[in-house]
């Protein structure tokens, strides 16, 4: 997962070469002209532009969100699907959608990391470092409009980078196939290969008539790109050059043989219990509560999308062999710093010093846990602790605020909470803080976060009085109410929330006491870490003697390889890389999760294929399998061809490879991708999207 930048490396350009690209390799290295120029960042997933006014296309389950938040159970979106026949018909995505796009980078390593190693104090050398970061955030939004600011750290806190990214606060729902298109296959598919689902949604980003980022309002008009992806030009087949642009999320490639035994040992089945615990839940309730099970929708996807994922990765580290691989490679970078007397007296501490910082975080590290149910699940427990927080920091100078409260987050926090009525469901957010108290209540007396004790008491825990306790604060509480709930956020106090009789509220200002606590320990650890990591990575890079991509962290990247299939295992016949709709027609049965709607068979019988079918494969595609490094976050991003033509959407991985976010396997790494081909016969003979089809320059072909 390159940065742009890198691909100025000799090895790239030989690279490109040896694979016959016409698209040169400086090319990519210029992430503000075409193609790379296309491609957004929508806070979670990647999208790119594919018309000047302002269409956006990403995945399906990208757009559940949006879905979602238009969805009632009389007008079910979510599984319905949704295709405005106007742009009048556009759906708002709700007051905190927003799509980025990347306009500056700098290197401000130097300004970060200046005298860091005069600090003795972990703890304080953190907050130095946060304070650095907001000053340099603070400068880059003063001096210029409608931007949003971040500083992003590679290599461990080796390299630091100012990224500034036009920040567009109007974007609307365009269109979506139907669940049974969008999530065929479900859970049963899901990381796996063979794939026929048509992953894909549309978006479109509005601005002022003035041209300038604004919220949402019915006089606003699309946004005009500097920009657009072009459809190409010729078919893919296999073995073509393709390539994918996007904002992975996180890898762990870097991390030390001690950071994957605490996966496989710890993390990954705590991860597993978690997702294998609640998803029932969540189901239980949805058959209860219609309204409940719509709002429930975008959890239980991401949990049961995390649990195979976790699962595959668990495998791949134990049975495939992956961990031990880690070990050996550790083992040779340990050798090479030990048989040199100057390498040694740099870093021949270094996998000590990181052992010891790691175990220091296993300590609290159950308590962690439990606190990311508290604060995370409940959506207005979650809002309560904001509430609290805001309280907190609002008296203090704006640079001495916590990040996230100060005056430039305060617009998406108050829009945040307008709209969270949209995701808020009072028997959801009851028994997910039910569930969320007992299994903490669980964990021993030392290892309890004391809201624990603020709904169970002193005694025995008692399943039933627990249950009564939570329910009452849900009938009690103020803050199912969107007006209140701003109010709170913009003016009240810590003092006059003390005071507030609200039950949520008051178990807020125990949580908060927890969060306090969980921050001061991040504070050591990432502290000591500004000194240990660079010096671990500048081991490894010597080691190597050769370009090292940076782990993933929600920055642009790119990767490049072919489409290319793959044995899942040892002397197991070799996957093809295409599917084709004849295979889809074969697994309809009518039942979720195959079961698209009647007019997607009656399509596929019609035979009716017209541009889109390949000669190649005497078929239409459906999705593509490539040899290319993708992540969480890829989701949605542009795959490119050899002239930057759009070919195709990333949207998941093999299973057999979940590992590879440790350790890179190029032998059985595949990412998978709908092919938009596929895309454009869905939209030109199922769901009749002509208008949007012409928008991005094809003209419809089948009746």
């Amino acid at each position: 997962m390159w940065l742009p930048g890198q691909l100025s490396e000799p090895m790239h350009q030989q690279a490109f070469e040896k694979l016959g690209v016409k698209l040169s390799p400086e090319q990519l290295t210029k992430p503000f002209e075409a193609p790379l120029g296309a491609v957004v960042y929508l806070g979670g997933c990647s999208a790119s532009f594919v018309s000047p006014d302002g269409l956006i296309i990403t995945n399906h389950h990208c757009v559940t969100g949006a879905l979602q938040y238009s969805s009632t159970p009389k007008d079910d979106l979510v599984n319905n699907g949704f295709l405005a026949k106007t742009r009048d018909a556009e759906r708002s995505n709700g007051p905190a959608a927003r799509v980025y796009i990347t306009q500056r980078y700098q290197d401000v390593t130097d300004k970060m990391r200046e005298g860091l190693e005069k600090i003795p104090d972990p703890a304080k050398r953190y907050l130095e470092l946060e304070s650095r970061e907001k000053a340099l955030v603070k400068a880059c939004e003063d001096k210029t409009k409608n931007v949003r600011c971040q500083v992003s750290s590679f290599f461990g806190g080796a390299r630091y980078q100012l990224i500034e990214r036009l920040e567009l606060r109007d974007v609307r729902l365009v269109y979506a196939p139907h669940r049974g298109i969008g999530n065929f296959g479900g859970e049963i598919d899901n990381w796996r290969w063979p794939r026929h689902t048509g992953d894909y949604g549309f978006y479109r980003a509005y601005v002022g008539k003035d041209g300038q980022p604004a919220d949402y309002s019915e006089d606003n008009v699309p946004y005009h790109p500097k920009h657009t992806l072009k459809l190409p030009t010729q078919p893919l087949k296999k073995g073509d050059f393709v390539m994918v642009t996007g904002f992975p999320a996180n890898t762990n490639r870097l991390a030390t043989a001690f950071e994957v035994q605490e996966a496989v040992e710890w993390y990954y089945p705590k991860r597993i219990a978690l997702c294998e615990h609640y998803l029932p839940v969540l189901e239980q309730i949805g058959k209860a509560d219609p309204d409940a099970a719509l709002k429930a929708t975008p959890w239980v996807r991401g949990l049961g999308n995390v649990l195979t994922y976790t699962k595959g990765a668990l495998e791949g580290l134990t049975q495939g062999g992956t961990a031990e691989l880690k070990q050996q490679d550790e083992a040779a970078l340990k050798a090479f710093i030990d048989a040199d007397p100057d390498r040694k007296a740099k870093w021949g501490d270094v996998f000590e010093r990181i052992q010891k910082l790691e175990s220091e975080r296993e300590k609290s590290r159950e308590t962690d846990v439990a606190l990311f149910e508290l604060s995370r699940l409940p959506t207005l427990l979650g809002a309560a602790e904001e509430i609290v927080h805001m309280a907190e920091e609002r008296p203090k100078p704006d640079a001495e605020r916590d990040p996230g409260f100060q005056e430039r987050d305060f617009k998406q926090k108050q829009q945040a909470m307008e709209s969270l009525d949209k995701r808020y469901s009072k028997s959801l957010d009851q028994r997910l803080l039910y569930e969320a108290l007992l299994r903490a209540a669980k964990l021993p007396k030392d290892q309890q976060p004391k809201l624990v004790g603020y709904f169970v008491g002193k005694g025995k825990l008692d399943e039933a009085k627990l249950k009564q306790k939570v329910d009452a604060a849900f009938e009690k509480t103020r803050l199912g109410d969107a007006k209140k709930r701003v109010a709170l956020l913009e003016k009240a106090s810590i003092a006059q929330l003390k005071r507030d009789p609200d039950p949520l509220i008051r178990a807020a200002l125990v949580l908060r006491g927890d969060l306090e606590a969980k921050e001061q320990r991040t504070y050591a650890h990432d502290g000591a870490w500004a000194l240990i990591g660079p010096k671990y990575f500048a081991a490894l890079k010597a080691f190597k003697n050769a370009p090292i991509a940076p782990d993933a962290n929600r920055t642009l990247r790119i990767t490049y390889g072919t489409v290319r299939g793959y044995s899942p295992k040892p002397g197991a016949p070799v996957y093809e890389p295409f599917t084709t709709v004849d295979q889809v027609k074969v697994k309809i049965t009518g039942k979720e999760p195959f079961d698209p709607p009647p007019r997607l068979a009656k399509a596929i019988e019609a035979g009716k294929f017209g541009p889109y079918a390949s000669r190649a494969l005497g078929n239409l595609p459906v999705d593509f399998l490539a040899d290319l490094d993708i992540s969480g976050g890829n989701s949605g991003s542009p795959t490119l061809n050899e002239k930057g033509e759009l070919v195709g959407l990333a949207f998941d991985g093999n299973y057999e490879a979940m590992a590879s976010d440790w350790l890179f396997m190029p032998a059985i790494t595949r990412s998978i991708h709908v092919d938009i081909r596929y895309v454009l016969w869905l939209m030109d003979a199922v769901d009749k999207a002509d208008h949007l089809l012409k928008e991005m320059g094809v003209t419809p072909s089948i009746d």
